[in-house]
């Protein structure tokens, strides 16, 4: 049912077998002590663990093809999921695959199903998707949450945005959401927002659901979003993350010739850069160390990775890549590595190019490598 069900479930499980904690392990959203994805990754490729229990979190959409055995503990009323669920235990793996994992096992030709709460009979409802509210924009709902809406329409489609989002975000950016959210992950304040909403939870409470009233579940779930740092951060991360394609006009070709408009982009890119780096180099770390002469404390890499946050906020937008590919486009004999990948430290080369103190943009690995010979 929940978190405190499956600890529970997993408790009994070691003591009927007499077996360690590596014989048996939860994996939920709330796993503490190690990650789960490492712990899936375990359980997909070793010996150990050889029982997981779970509440949604590999019940779909994560392959672990050597399963062969999947144990229902609690209610299922939603069809398309109770499928899902089922469809853990049909995934073909090759008898070495297998083997690596069951080393007794010889072939996985079935698999078992061991229904103990009679899910298998109970009528099913049809599921509907997450996306209740298609034309309201992201922000739209993070504000109607804010303002106190916990209409399960708005909820759901709120939860399915986070899910999507969060499969484009990168492990800097999940990190700051946890810290935003006062220590839950992304994929964790879906889950929240989804079992608040769960019709399954609805008709068979756990004993603290019971005893909260009604809509407590989806009020607590949607609480955090009450946090404007947090919308705020979500809304920004969405926009980066965002890619418009227009799949349905076809490109023609109006005028073939150098492009006045690129060069006064590029020319604007760069005065904006060199003006932000001239009115914040008292207060970046970075700037302050590389306008200090002589250099009164080292340039660290947390500095470097800093500033490379700040510039990337809106409405900026700036990479190292798109500040190079600037300066190549207004002064071509003086920059160097226009077509490459520029890395991290190449912010280094930019600033002091920017801030004049020096006559040429070079990359950073270049430059370290020519003062060594």
């Amino acid at each position: 049912k929940d978190d405190s069900h499956a600890e529970d479930i997993v408790k009994i499980v070691r003591e009927e077998f007499g077996k360690g904690n590596e014989f048996a392990q939860k994996i939920t959203y709330r796993t503490t002590g190690r990650k789960p994805e490492e712990l899936i990754a375990e359980f997909r490729n070793s010996y150990f663990p050889r029982i997981a229990v779970t509440v949604d979190m590999i019940a779909t959409g994560t392959d672990i093809k050597p399963v062969e055995i999947v144990v229902f503990m609690r209610s299922v009323r939603s069809r398309s999921f109770f499928e899902q669920m089922k469809g853990r235990g049909v995934r073909i793996v090759d008898n070495d695959t297998l083997r690596g994992v069951t080393p007794d096992a010889k072939v996985k030709d079935h698999f078992v199903i061991v229904d103990a709460v009679g899910v298998c009979e109970q009528d099913k409802t049809e599921s509907r998707p997450l996306e209740k509210r298609p034309t309201v924009g992201f922000d739209k709902l993070l504000q109607a949450v804010a303002l106190g809406n916990t209409e399960e329409e708005v909820a759901s489609s709120l939860a399915g945005r986070l899910v999507r989002l969060a499969k484009n975000l990168s492990d800097q950016d999940h990190a700051k959401i946890e810290k935003a959210s006062g220590g839950k992950t992304l994929n964790e304040l879906a889950a929240n927002i989804l079992a608040g909403i769960d019709p399954d939870l609805k008709a068979e409470p756990t004993t603290g659901q019971a005893q909260a009233r009604p809509g407590a579940l989806l009020q607590a779930a949607l609480s955090p979003f009450h946090s404007p740092e947090l919308r705020n951060l979500l809304i920004d991360l969405k926009r980066e993350s965002e890619q418009v394609i227009d799949t349905v006009s076809k490109d023609r070709v109006l005028e073939a010739g150098f492009n006045a408009e690129a060069l006064e982009r590029a020319r604007g890119m760069v005065q904006s850069f060199e003006k932000f780096i001239q009115e914040h180099k008292d207060e970046i770390t970075a700037l302050q160390v590389l306008y200090s002469k002589p250099y009164r404390v080292r340039l660290r890499f947390n500095d470097i990775e800093e500033l490379a946050e700040i510039i990337k906020r809106p409405p900026n937008h700036w990479t190292q890549d798109k500040l190079w590919d600037a300066y190549a486009a207004l002064e071509k004999s003086k920059v160097r590595g226009a077509s490459a990948h520029h890395i991290l430290a190449d912010l280094v080369s930019l600033v002091r190019y920017a801030a004049h103190q020096e006559n040429e943009l070079i990359p950073f690995p270049e430059k370290v490598e020519a003062n060594f010979k």
